[in-house]
């Protein structure tokens, strides 16, 4: 049946059913008493029923009754029909109280009030009931998993009616496991929270169990942790929802559903963004994002985007990546103005080309050569691209009076070991220095390593495990900082609206974590045995690494934002001809092909020195 026979079918059995609504009405107020329906009662309804009939068709159309997939029909449905209805209802009893009649009793239009919205509900209800019980014959003789969901919480409940939808899934929830004492015994979405963590192997055994589902978006990693440990124990096949960090709009269903990931055990708690001060700074702008192809640029426009942005420009080097995150964004965001711009942050001419054009207010540069060993290996392009590629992009910046400038910074830029260190500690000076005389809003944010980035340790490892192993690690002692990629991009987004100017953020990073224990959980979540069936083997240091990160300097002091989870390193910006003389003698080592790592580690810890002096000075003063 088309579209249009559909809703006019609909449309017909409506009408009908209001009729059969105000006859059963008439009944019930005067069979009550025993009596016949009086005629002149009937007769002024019939009068007025030619005007009644049409306008009630026009109603229902316009609540939009007819345009629902009422197959998926929920309480906002209902509340639609109750509003068609009691306009349906006001015009007849108006039609009929002000045309000549011979009386009407005003209890029949209240009853048939009510049984209209009966009758146009259960329409729907039938066609919901018809919908279910054809999707579950089509589901019958496909396996069925016995299957527990963690957590009976909001997630848990919309896990349940998700599943319930998608019968072909095969997934038999049998019931809840939930720590909170409060819920136990009781029904989450019609299904019984049987017990805690405690009490898992037992319902296992009890129910059958082979499959859970963790429902705890919200929840720290310590705990995701222990669930895992004991579900993996009893041989469950687990998968979870994504954690708040990537659920933007806090829906959850069964297509985001996914097996538990190392991010999921190194979770911290949610991040608590102010939309309000987000929003006044980028709403309605043109956002340029630079290195919009990589991990963090790409996440960048993705939280960029959420907030209105008038334009956003992706700007990067690499065509596949910026195709990739342009067709991405178009789908995601019809209404938002997506520019893909293929540029190398090194060409200085095309910068300022693309400033000229487009006039960004705001711009986050994330564009930068960040792979310590790759970087070691090729210290000249990590000064063309992290030092020159940065002063290019920032002074554009400046001469085009851009609002607000964020440099995504590193932890490995404080007392760097390695010429990617080096070279973004420089980047971070730079823009410090053209902050001091520049009406634009300049500033850097610090962090760690970012879980699931390219280039680091846990794509990596995935790749040691699949071939079998062994997963190759530098130092037992080593250890990092690690961040979600969408917790890392939120929080640079949230610093960027506290900016003042020359300020560099530090984003709170937790507790490191070592990098045997993150290859240990890796290869135990892909189904093996650390030592048994995949071997971990040490390495040893590569050029430029260090055992520990650290995010201040010794001359860096920090203070509190209103953000817990932010802090400020005490800005100690070098004065311009300081910079000038640094960016000449960088210049003359790539020109003249003298770069060495020595050379870079040497001419950056002299312009280091002398900015902190320049600021122990000037705090003396």
């Amino acid at each position: 049946m088309s579209k249009f026979w559909r809703r006019l079918t609909l449309l017909l059995i409506d009408v009908l059913a209001a009729l059969v609504a105000i006859l059963l009405a008439f009944l019930i107020r005067f069979a009550s008493d025993g009596r016949a329906v009086p005629a002149e009662y009937v007769m002024t309804y019939l009068r007025v029923l030619p005007i009644i009939i049409p306008m009630r068709m026009i109603v229902y159309y316009a609540f939009g009754l007819y345009s629902q997939m009422w197959t998926h029909a929920s309480v906002p449905e209902l509340l639609r029909i109750c509003y068609a209805v009691t306009i349906d209802s006001a015009v007849a009893a108006a039609l009929i109280f002000v045309l000549p009649h011979g009386g009407f009793p005003r209890s029949v239009l209240l009853i048939g009030w009510f049984l209209k919205i009966g009758a146009l509900g259960s329409v729907r209800l039938a066609l919901r009931l018809r919908y279910e019980w054809y999707r579950t014959r089509q589901a019958t003789g496909r396996p069925c998993n016995r299957t527990l969901i963690y957590g009976a919480g909001d997630a848990g409940a919309m896990l349940v009616r998700e599943f319930a939808k998608h019968p072909e899934l095969g997934c038999d929830v049998v019931g809840f496991v939930d720590d909170d004492p409060q819920k136990q015994g009781y029904s989450v979405a019609g299904k019984r929270v049987l017990g805690n963590r405690e009490r898992l192997p037992e319902i296992v055994k009890t129910h059958g169990i082979t499959h859970m589902v963790i429902a705890m978006p919200s929840a720290k990693g310590c705990v995701i942790r222990k669930v895992v440990e004991a579900g993996r124990g009893l041989g469950l096949h687990l998968k979870t929802v994504p954690g708040l960090f990537e659920l933007v709009n806090g829906a959850v269903s069964v297509n985001q559903i996914r097996d538990v990931q190392i991010e999921d055990l190194l979770g911290r708690e949610e991040v608590h963004v102010d939309l309000e001060a987000i929003a006044a700074y980028l709403s309605g702008e043109v956002v340029l994002v630079t290195g919009a192809g990589g991990s963090i640029g790409s996440e960048l426009c993705r939280q960029v985007a959420r907030f209105a942005p008038r334009q956003i420009l992706l700007l990067g080097h690499g065509e596949n990546s910026i195709y990739e995150i342009h067709m991405e964004l178009s789908q995601r965001y019809p209404d938002c103005d997506i520019r893909p711009i293929i540029a190398d942050v090194q060409d200085e001419a095309r910068i300022k080309r693309v400033f000229q054009q487009h006039r960004p207010g705001v711009v986050f540069h994330a564009a930068a050569h960040k792979h310590v060993p790759l970087m070691e290996c090729n210290p000249e392009e990590a000064i063309k691209n992290n030092v020159f590629g940065t002063y290019n992009v920032a002074k554009a910046a400046d001469l085009f009076r851009v609002r607000r400038f964020v440099l995504i910074s590193s932890d490995k830029a404080v007392n760097p070991t390695s010429v990617m260190g080096a070279t973004k500690r420089a980047a971070e000076i730079v823009v410090q220095s053209i902050a001091q005389s520049s009406h634009t809003v300049f500033v850097a944010v610090r962090f760690g390593n970012v879980l699931g980035s390219r280039g680091s340790v846990i794509p990596l490892f995935k790749r040691q495990i699949a071939t079998g192993g062994p997963v190759t690690i530098t130092d037992e002692r080593m250890v990092r900082y690690f961040m979600t990629i969408p917790e890392a991009a939120q929080l640079v987004v949230q610093a960027a609206s506290m900016g003042r100017g020359s300020e560099v953020f530090i984003l709170d990073m937790g507790k490191p974590v070592r990098i045997v224990d993150l290859a240990r959980d890796l290869i135990k979540l892909s189904g093996y045995e650390p030592g048994v069936d995949i071997q971990i083997e040490c390495v040893g240091i590569r050029p430029g690494e260090k055992l520990f990160e650290e995010l201040l300097t010794t001359a860096e002091g920090t203070q509190a934002t209103q953000h817990e989870r932010i802090f400020i390193a005490l800005p100690n910006p070098g004065p311009p001809n300081l910079i000038h003389s640094f960016l000449e003698d960088m210049r003359h080592l790539v020109e003249t092909n003298q770069v060495t790592n020595q050379m870079v580690h040497h001419v950056v810890k002299d312009l280091t020195e002398k900015v902190t002096l320049r600021g122990a000075v000037g705090a003396g003063n």
